[in-house]
């Protein structure tokens, strides 16, 4: 039973490791210092047009997602949307911008992002926020380019996402 024991504590450790080293890549960290102020499960989409593009060629383009962030007991507390900004409930709101794309596990899925924050508003949880990773997303790839013609310029594709956001501020001293 103690082998048993032992085998089952290492293969949780191994399961753990690797979740850490695909959150946290070298080209994915966060600032040295910094510390997690806030995790949430965003459930959402991710809004594609059918534009022309610079080769008059028509593809999706993405334009923004929309998207609810929740606690762990399934309560929405972050609202996401173009900018792209998180609003929480408190009033609190931060846009950012992209620092690093990592590919993620799945190939049906958006890459994990490390982003920025280039804006504050209100007072709040995410008034101090400098940094936030997207990690462990499902879903929302832009829809098949084939499906994308010159008739249908200017259509918009709601395509369902989920992801985890973790966000990140200065280490309170």
């Amino acid at each position: 039973m103690s082998k048993l024991l032992q085998m089952a504590g290492a293969i949780w450790l191994l399961i753990i490791w690797q979740s850490v080293g695909q959150t946290r890549s070298e080209s994915f960290e966060v600032t040295p210092g910094e510390e997690v102020v806030l995790e949430a499960h965003a459930k959402g989409v991710q809004i594609y047009t059918c534009q022309l593009g610079a080769d008059q060629k028509p593809a999706w383009v993405f334009k923004a997602p929309e998207a609810k962030l929740a606690d762990a007991s399934g309560k929405t507390i972050v609202r996401h949307s173009a900018g792209p900004t998180w609003k929480h409930v408190d009033g609190s709101e931060v846009t950012a911008t992209v620092a690093a794309k990592h590919d993620a596990p799945n190939p049906g899925a958006i890459p994990w992002l490390r982003l920025t924050v280039t804006g504050h508003k209100g007072e709040g949880i995410l008034s101090r926020i400098t940094s936030i990773q997207r990690i462990h997303t499902e879903g929302g790839l832009a829809p098949n380019a084939n499906t994308c013609e010159a008739a249908t310029n200017s259509k918009e594709e709601r395509i369902a996402y989920e992801a985890d956001y973790v966000f990140y501020a200065p280490a309170k001293k």
